[in-house]
């Protein structure tokens, strides 16, 4: 098979196990077709994955639609000097491409050129999309949507455990904990399947804690239910651990014994006297002592936190001030306890181990160090020296888009003129660069902007690796074949680097062949991959990395014995609350936050186009209190236009009093002028480099309809 070209390899019309192509929890399904009578799929649940156990969302169950949709794209584009889209043979259009790329690097140094891959793409071609930006384009400039999602938790829990992977233990053992604090998630809608072992947890006895501004789905199932102000968190966290420190809540054994620096931090936790810290949160003592008296005295205690809490300017010391909280409670590396971020992105985690961040090499290896450097550049057999350094993060890679910079830009499964802050920058940057294509199986408002556009095969048409929330490394299988025309993104990584002069570098006869030197970049790394094999993963549903070695039988469960630094302790680290960048004003006078809807994924490039899901929620709406609607003459259902200094965006009014009243929530699945990005604000998390999208200051004022669809329409002719 020529360098992973099409794999033709008969497909039974049988039942085959495989696993969704949305969230993170990458839920174990089962497709048989139904041959020439039914066009589309069955899928159902699997009942034999241990991890959704036969359930499963109505995202999943909808899967199927995108495979057949008449939207999907089957050969090479181009935009021709009118602007229109033209065909253009396979061929061609690579020998374009990689033209383009050529003559952007000779003239202007292969800084010009950059690469934005996704949370959505396989291990496999995470890991050769990285090494495709770093050999064949020899640039520093590739990121990926990941930073938009789990980036400030990595950051966290690298800087206190010595390695990030999402939960440390598996899922099953959230219906085993006592006390569990689910902090700015709302996962009854972003991960569905997960919660039936939240409610296995409340069947056992054990108790539920949500923090977030809004009376969210998951917050009506918990114990307590914490409304902070948005932006508050750290200020919420540290006085936590303030009256566990004043009433001798603490694991004091566990601090000397597994631990290091709790003397430092103890003496900044003193400021966070409970009067300051009801005034900052807007939670009362009495919710404060009862939360901690829970957390602390709970025979487990699990700490589990969401973009909620990490999608702020201090997003990574937000989840620092919650491991704090966790370690000082003795509540780490005991069973059935501790801190794990729920990852969003079917592959975030794998995602953002592999080579597509930035500063990172395969199997977290970090590109500033030289050991590092050393052996991954073995591995793929060049000079250390020539690999570059790192480069410029995601909103900072988009901001530095145009003639002074990244003239050249190759997009690989990302919708970033949906998913990125402060879209109308985004979309003038978008404009500016001399070439970009895209690499995707639909158009969506990023390719609109593009030059050129390579159609790519769905996530039924070829095998790969995904590693879901857990650390779980599973093997998604083929279960059609695909139709004529795209072709795999391996593949046209592999033709780009033959005509960039790298054929050998590139040049795989399969998937798996792509995870065996996947396997042998991370091995000596933190996320050990060498020991796991395809069949490995058949054989065990899954295997968690660390696998060092193919003896070896995975790592369910993390640092029951030692963290991940040399001295096998953890980190306390003091951080100090701070307001958000941008908070209300006389003339933007609330908060406003965004999220998701159960029905629709990240952009929603693939699930507007899902009939299904696209009656089921048809646009975006603006969740408003009725206390605050009244005050502006606003009534359910009316238009509504919210701005901020960045952008205006024009949404339905939802009214319910599950949001604070000082405070509106707009889902960000939409694009246009409906996309609430438009308002959100490119502040960075200094270490994450996290945009702050879940606060920023905003203004609602009503619309006639005939207004409202005037903003709506004239976006979309534009487009």
């Amino acid at each position: 098979m020529s360098s992973l070209d099409h794999d033709k390899t008969a497909v039974a019309e049988l039942a085959t196990r495989t696993h969704c192509p949305y969230c993170a929890f990458q839920c174990g399904m089962v497709m048989t077709h139904g041959g020439e009578t039914s066009p589309l799929p069955d899928i159902q649940p699997d009942p034999g994955f241990p991890v959704n156990r036969g359930q499963m969302c109505i995202k999943g169950f909808s899967a199927g639609a995108m495979l057949n949709s008449d939207e999907r794209i089957t050969q090479p584009m181009i935009r021709g000097k009118t602007g229109v889209w033209q065909k253009i043979a396979w061929e061609d259009a690579l020998d374009f491409c990689a033209e383009q790329l050529q003559s952007i690097r000779k003239s202007t140094g292969p800084d010009s050129v950059a690469v934005f891959g996704s949370g959505a793409l396989t291990n496999e071609k995470a890991y050769l999309l990285g090494k495709f930006a770093r050999v064949a384009l020899q640039t520093p400039h590739i990121d990926y949507n990941g930073r938009y999602c789990m980036a400030s938790a990595a950051g966290a829990q690298n800087r206190a455990f010595g390695v990030d992977r999402g939960l440390p233990f598996p899922v099953s053992d959230i219906a085993q904990a006592k006390t569990i604090i689910l902090w700015g998630a709302n996962s009854a809608d972003t991960l569905p399947p997960i919660m039936q072992w939240f409610q296995q947890q409340q069947e056992n006895g054990g108790r539920l804690i949500v923090v977030d501004p809004r009376v969210s789905a998951t917050a009506q199932m918990a114990q307590l239910h914490l409304p902070l102000v948005p932006g508050s968190d750290l200020a919420l966290a540290n006085g936590l651990l303030y009256l566990a420190i004043e009433e001798d809540l603490l694991d004091w054994d566990f601090i000397a014994q597994r631990t290091e620096g709790f003397e430092a931090l103890q003496g900044r936790i003193s400021q966070y006297h409970p009067a300051l810290v009801e005034k900052l949160t807007g939670i009362s003592l009495r919710q404060l002592r009862k939360t901690v008296h829970w957390l602390a005295q709970s025979e487990s205690t699990m700490v589990l936190s969401g973009r909620g809490v990490e999608q702020q300017s201090k997003g990574v010391d937000n989840v620092q001030a919650m491991i704090n909280l966790t370690l000082a409670l003795g509540k780490m590396g005991k069973p059935f306890s501790g801190y794990g971020c729920l990852t969003g992105q079917g592959n975030g985690q794998g995602g953002r181990e592999h080579g597509q961040k930035a500063d990172q090499l395969p199997g977290y290896r970090l590109i500033e160090d030289e050991e590092d450097r050393q052996a991954v550049a073995k591995i793929w057999g060049v000079d250390p020296e020539s690999l570059p350094r790192k480069g410029k993060s995601a909103v900072e890679l988009i901001d530095h888009l145009g003639p002074e910079g990244i003239r050249g830009l190759l997009v690989m499964g990302s919708n970033l003129a949906v998913a990125s802050p402060n879209l109308n920058k985004v979309e003038a940057r978008l404009e500016s660069l001399d070439f970009l294509v895209v690499c995707d199986a639909f158009f969506n408002e990023t390719s609109d902007k593009g030059h050129l556009f390579l159609p790519t095969y769905q996530w039924a048409e070829e095998e790969g690796t995904m590693t879901n929330l857990e650390g779980r490394v599973i093997l998604r299988r083929q279960t059609q074949l695909p139709p004529d025309g795209p072709r795999s993104d391996l593949w046209i990584l592999a033709e780009l680097g033959k005509r960039l002069g790298f054929e050998e570098a590139f040049y795989f006869d399969s998937t798996e062949a792509v995870f065996d030197e996947l396997g042998q970049a991370t091995s000596g790394a933190r996320a050990d991959y060498h020991g796991i094999t395809y069949e490995k993963i058949d054989q065990a549903d899954g295997v968690f990395w660390p696998c060092p070695n193919v003896e070896h039988p995975g790592t369910p469960r993390m640092f029951l014995e030692k963290f991940a630094f040399p001295n096998g302790r953890a980190r306390f680290v003091p951080v100090e609350h701070r307001p958000p960048a941008e908070c209300p004003s006389q003339e933007f006078p609330l908060w406003l936050t965004t999220g998701r809807y159960r029905e629709h994924y990240n952009s929603g490039a693939q699930t507007r186009m899902v009939p299904r899901l696209e009656q089921a929620q048809p646009e975006p709406r603006i969740q408003i209190h009725p206390r605050l609607a009244r005050s502006l003459s606003i009534t359910d259902e009316s238009w509504v236009m919210a701005e901020s200094p960045r952008g205006q965006g024009v949404f339905r009014a939802w009214l319910s009093s599950d949001v604070r009243h000082d405070t509106v929530f707009v889902p960000f699945h939409w694009g246009g002028m409906q996309a609430v990005n438009r308002l959100t604000i490119p502040a960075l998390d200094p270490t994450s480099r996290m945009p702050e999208f879940k606060v920023c200051a905003v203004r609602i004022t009503p619309l006639s309809e005939a207004i409202a669809q005037q903003w709506i329409n004239r976006t979309e002719g534009e487009n």
